[in-house]
C-alpha cells in the first residue's frame, strides 16, 4: 500500500477497526464530492496515520475507538451519545475502565471491571481492547497527536448526516443502503469504495471509516458537535466528536 504521508493537498481521514487492523478512508481536506481523491486502505497498525498527522499531510482523523478512559463508571460522552441515538443507542459500547487495559485475559478483564465499576465488560468490548490499547499508547507518546486524532461514533455521524437515526442495522443490505445514501451528499456514489470491500475489511468497516472522514471535515472546519469533555487521569479528553 502506498504511504498516506505524501506530497499534495492535505488529507482528512476516518478510521475503523477491522480484522486485518484498521480501515483508513481519506479525502482531500477541501473536497466536497466523491472522486479520485477519496481512497480506502487497510493498515496493519496506526503508524502511517500517526506519521501523516505529525507531518501535516493529514490535518484531522476521526477514529471509532474510545479515547480517554474513566477510572470507574460511564463517561458523560457515552451517555450523551446514547441519548442522541435513541433507538440505535445499543451501538455505543461503554468505554472500559483504564485498569482493564492492563489485563491479559477476558476473565481477568471482567474481574477488574467488576471491582472498579461494578459490572463486567462484554466479550465484544473485550475484543477491541487491543485496539484501545494501541490508540492509547500512541496518544501517550505524543502530546500533540490528540489535537488531530479524535474519537468519533459512526452511528452518531450517520444520524446527523441523515437528520435521524438509521432505521436498520449496518449488518443488513437495507442498513448498508441507507448509510450509502446518507454518504451521497458529501461524497457522491461510494459504491466503488464499498463493493467489494478491501481485503481484510467488511463493507460496514468501510462505511464507518467514511463516516469518520465526514466527521474529520467537520472537526477541521470547527463545525462539529462535541459530546462530553472531561479529562481522564492521563490528561486525555473523554469526548466524542460529531
Amino acid at each position: 500500500m502506498e504511504s498516506v504521508v505524501r506530497e499534495g493537498p492535505a488529507l482528512i481521514g476516518g478510521l475503523d477497526g477491522c480484522r486485518a487492523g484498521w480501515v483508513l478512508a481519506t479525502a482531500p481536506a477541501g473536497a466536497t464530492e466523491e472522486g479520485p481523491g477519496v481512497a480506502v486502505f487497510v493498515l496493519p497498525d496506526l503508524e502511517p496515520v500517526v506519521a501523516a498527522l505529525a507531518s501535516g499531510s493529514m490535518v484531522a482523523a476521526g477514529i471509532d475507538i474510545p479515547i480517554g478512559l474513566p477510572e470507574c463508571g460511564p463517561r458523560a460522552c457515552d451517555r450523551e451519545a446514547r441519548r442522541m441515538l435513541g433507538p440505535r443507542r445499543s451501538s455505543v459500547f461503554p468505554a472500559p475502565a483504564r485498569s482493564v487495559l492492563e489485563t491479559s485475559g477476558y476473565e481477568e478483564a471482567c474481574a477488574v471491571s467488576r471491582r472498579v465499576s461494578g459490572r463486567a465488560i462484554s466479550k465484544q468490548l473485550y475484543n477491541i481492547v487491543p485496539k484501545i490499547r494501541e490508540v492509547d499508547r500512541w496518544l501517550s507518546q505524543s502530546g500533540s497527536l490528540s489535537q488531530h486524532l479524535f474519537e468519533m461514533c459512526p452511528e452518531l455521524s450517520f444520524t446527523v448526516m441523515a437528520g435521524r437515526p438509521m432505521r436498520h442495522t449496518k449488518k443488513t443490505p437495507e442498513g448498508r443502503a441507507e448509510r450509502m445514501e446518507a454518504l451521497r451528499p458529501p461524497f457522491g456514489d461510494v459504491t466503488r469504495l464499498v463493493e467489494p470491500p478491501p481485503r481484510g475489511a467488511t463493507r460496514d468497516d468501510v462505511l464507518d471509516a467514511l463516516a469518520g472522514v465526514w466527521t474529520a471535515r467537520r472537526h477541521s472546519t470547527g463545525a462539529c458537535i462535541r459530546l462530553g469533555g472531561e479529562v481522564d487521569e492521563t490528561g486525555l479528553r473523554m469526548a466524542v466528536i460529531v
